[in-house]
Order: structure tokens, then C-alpha cells, then sequence
């Protein structure tokens, strides 16, 4: 199905057209289907999604906002390049909340509210016999998500999301290597086991162990894709 049918459908559903835009674009940037330096024109992504110019003008704005959209007068809106700077900061807004909650969180794991952690854990194995890299992301998200609403902050991840924009580029160039997969789910597997457990200092410090994997494959994911990254001098 098109994009301006999904879009067409949803908004038979009474969703906004702007979030549905904004949404649209954030995936496509973050997931590398628009790359940096790529121009965005707002006549041609209205035409594509079948909606006027006036959401994606707006919706640009706001993803300029996260970094993620360049807007130079004269020249144009172009997909922004990863900051190494801002992916180091977002990896801290992260870490320092998805911490805090998980120490709420145990308490509860530990009584046995923990279905759904295991669904999603046996879901990400599944993902990982099938090297369904796409569909591993979005079951990581989730885990992650779903660590927080037990933990009570279940709001806050709307926080985490829109902080962690830089460093999901980042992981979108890592999971393809995909024998580093099973590493990450095993690393799930210690924070739950933990918190099933109640052993909240080994639980935290396996989910802060965990969330701090992309800062030491930083320096080579950017060796590795330099077209994709600022430079030292932006």
C-alpha cells in the first residue's frame, strides 16, 4: 500500500494529518529511506502523501527541532547529518530515565507482572531466526517501552523517544550486522532475569550496560559510514 493510502486510511480514523506526517518523515529519516544531505521538497512529499503543503511545512519545522531537518534560506530544507555530540546526549537523557524507572519497575517484575516482558523477548528471538532486522528494532522498542510503564513511568517515554532520535540513526547502522542481534536480546534476557529476580542493582546496571553498546561502537559505525555524520568543524 502507498503512502498516501496509509495516510488517506488514517485519517479516515480521525488522526491528524500533521502527526501523521511528522511521523512519516521521522521513520523515513531515522530509518536511512531519506539520507542526510537529502533535499526535501515540500510541493513533492505533499504530492506523494496526497495532503497539502501546509503539514509538511509544519512538520518539517518540528523535525528541524530534533535535528533531524536542515533549513537554509534561499537553498531549501535537507535531511540533517548525525551529530556525534547530540547522540552523545540523547544516549544520557536515555540512560538517566530509562534507570530511574527500572528501579521502580523491579519491585513488580519480580511479583510476577512479567508476560508481556517474555512475550517480547520470545518475539525478538523469533525476529532473529528470521534476520528480521526491521522487525527486531520495533520489539526492542517496545521491551524498552514497556520496562518503563512498569516502572510507572509509562508517559515519560514520549521523553525518551523524541531525546533518542540521533542515536536510533545510530542503531539503524549497527543492527544490520546481524550477529549482533542475539548479543543484544541475550542483554534483555539479563535485565529481566534480573528484575524477575528482584536484584535491582544487577538489573540497573545491566540495562545501563545495555544502553551504553552504541557509544562504544560509535567511533566505528562513523568510520564506517563518514556520508552520514557532521563534520568535526559543524
Amino acid at each position: 500500500m502507498s503512502a498516501a493510502l496509509n495516510l488517506r486510511a488514517a485519517r479516515r480514523r480521525g488522526e491528524n494529518t500533521r502527526r501523521l506526517v511528522y511521523d512519516f518523515l521521522r521513520e523515513q529519516i531515522v530509518g536511512f529511506q531519506l539520507a542526510p544531505g537529502q533535499p526535501l521538497s515540500e510541493a513533492d512529499i505533499a504530492g506523494q502523501l496526497g495532503v497539502s503543503r501546509t503539514p509538511v511545512r509544519e512538520s518539517l519545522i518540528l523535525l528541524s527541532e530534533e535535528g533531524l531537518v536542515d533549513v537554509y534560506p534561499q537553498r531549501g530544507s535537507f535531511v540533517g547529518p548525525i551529530r556525534f555530540d547530540e547522540v552523545v546526549s540523547s544516549q544520557f537523557v536515555r540512560e538517566t530515565l530509562e534507570c530511574a524507572s527500572l528501579e521502580s519497575a523491579v519491585p513488580r517484575i519480580g511479583g510476577g507482572d512479567d508476560a508481556s516482558l517474555r512475550a517480547l523477548l520470545a518475539q525478538q528471538r523469533q525476529a532473529d531466526e528470521r534476520q528480521d532486522v526491521d522487525g527486531f528494532f520495533a520489539l526492542d522498542e517496545q521491551f524498552h517501552q514497556e520496562l518503563m510503564a512498569l516502572g510507572g513511568h509509562g508517559p515519560a517515554w514520549r521523553v525518551v523517544a523524541q531525546a533518542k532520535t540521533q542515536m536510533d540513526r545510530v542503531r539503524h547502522l549497527s543492527l544490520p550486522r546481524l550477529e549482533k542481534l542475539t548479543g543484544l536480546i541475550d542483554q534483555h534476557q539479563a535485565v529481566f532475569d534480573a528484575a524477575v529476580a528482584g536484584d535491582t542493582p544487577r538489573a540497573v546496571a545491566a540495562l545501563r550496560s545495555h544502553l551504553r553498546l552504541v557509544l562504544a561502537d560509535l567511533d566505528l559505525i562513523r568510520s564506517r559510514n563518514p556520508e552520514f555524520f557532521a563534520g568535526d568543524d559543524e
